[in-house]
């Protein structure tokens, strides 16, 4: 660029019509201008397209604006032109180097509250908006409230002045207003995710399977209280399991099939399974509960991997002691990059789902951990959560709209 050069903004706004971008371009052609950056949107019809150009010959600047206008009058639309000083666009180049964030933002429509807490929040940490997109389906009028959705993508630019402050201020106000929210850093990782992790009960499917067992030998209570003592901290994941598990000597191995038939998936776990099969994910199970369930779960829905906790079972019966290595919090963590190691794949590319305190390690050292209608401290300590809606949320914050996701289960 020489100093002959002119910068100039275009902006282009008004009805959108076939054709108008390379009736713009052409003119642009003639007159040898490149074309620094370019971003469109358009809503409801309407268009608006920014264009920043380097015109060569400064002094062709104004026969290429009248050939424009001249374009736009007879398109119906109306252009907007303004000159760039070079000191200002070599802010703009020296910006580039500056890190990028995603925030997705989920609510059950999204109101002008929401957006205005939440563009306060980043604007007081320091952050800037380049673009925002729309996720999820167009919102029709009479659409009923119950299980209603939408999700906007908002690309950040910078990084935020206190990273921890703008967590809490996010859950505050997620808390406060009713929506799920995700910051993550746009990294090329971020785009390419290629395994899958989930813990299995009440993440998976909406019940622990330990707990319906325990009732089929009349035991719940107790099992019960040994959970609560692991809650206190009086006993670590694998002594409060192999004791809940002794509880249910004696109990039938027809109990786990009939526990393994009748558990219910949670809300969007089908869509999201479906959905990562299309795009060619792998999806794992790992979870502190039963192999048996988990296998059950791989044959229905196709997962490729399970690794849970095997009861003993001789002559059709549960001896109440449990084989192998008991899947804990550590075991959980260990596995998935055991796993993505396998594959090939780096930690990175990696999501981990879960509602538990003994999913965070796993959640921790994945490229998205993400805490499902989890309790208050899991929430706090993850980096993202989903606490309205169903799993198949979770495709958002992966950069999917609905318009991807419906068109690969069509296909």
């Amino acid at each position: 660029m020489t100093s002959d050069n002119e910068i100039v903004l275009l902006n282009v706004s008004g009805q959108d019509k076939p054709g108008l971008m390379a009736m713009l371009t052409s003119v642009l052609s003639a007159y040898q201008v490149r074309i620094l950056d370019v971003g469109q949107a358009v809503i409801h019809e309407e268009l608006n397209l920014g264009m920043l150009l380097d015109v060569e010959d400064a002094g062709a600047v104004d026969a290429v604006l009248d050939e424009l206008r001249a374009a736009c009058g007879e398109a119906g639309v109306v252009l907007r032109a303004s000159r760039v000083p070079a000191v200002d666009y070599a802010e703009w180049v020296a910006g580039h180097g500056k890190s990028r964030y995603i925030l997705t933002l989920l609510a059950a429509g999204v109101s002008g509250r929401q957006i205005a807490a939440v563009t306060d929040i980043i604007h007081r940490q320091g952050l800037n908006i380049d673009s925002i997109r729309r996720l999820s389906g167009r919102i029709p009028l009479d659409h009923p409230g119950a299980g209603a959705r939408t999700s906007i993508e908002m690309s950040l630019r910078g990084d935020p002045l206190d990273a921890a402050r703008l967590k809490a201020d996010l859950l505050a106000a997620a808390d406060d207003l009713i929506f799920d929210f995700s910051v993550q850093r746009d990294t090329v990782y971020r785009r390419n995710r290629r395994l899958v992790a989930f813990d299995m009960d009440s993440t998976l499917i909406n019940a622990e399977v330990i707990d319906e067992l325990a009732a089929l030998q009349g035991v719940r209570d107790q099992v019960a209280a040994i959970t609560e003592r692991a809650m206190r901290g009086e006993l670590n994941f694998s002594e409060s399991f192999r004791a809940r598990a002794a509880l249910l000597k004696g109990l039938p191995e027809s109990a786990l099939a009939r526990v393994a038939d009748t558990v219910a998936l949670n809300e969007g776990a089908d869509r999201l399974i479906r959905s990562l099969k299309h795009f060619g994910f792998k999806t794992a199970i790992l979870s502190g509960g039963f192999q048996y369930v988990g296998e059950h779960l791989k044959r229905s829905l196709g997962i490729d991997y399970v690794f849970a906790n095997r009861l003993d079972i001789v002559d059709g019966v549960m001896t109440g002691e449990v084989s192998g290595e008991i899947v804990d919090a550590e075991r959980k963590a260990a596995l998935l990059a055991e796993i993505a190691g396998r594959e090939g794949i780096v930690l990175e590319q990696t999501i981990a789902i879960g509602d538990g305190a003994n999913d965070l390690p796993m959640l921790s050292i994945a490229g998205l951990g993400v805490a499902y209608h989890a309790k208050p401290v899991v929430k706090e300590s993850a980096s993202h959560a989903i606490s309205n809606f169903g799993l198949d949320s979770v495709l958002y914050l992966m950069g999917f709209s609905d318009r991807d996701i419906d068109e690969a289960l069509a296909g």
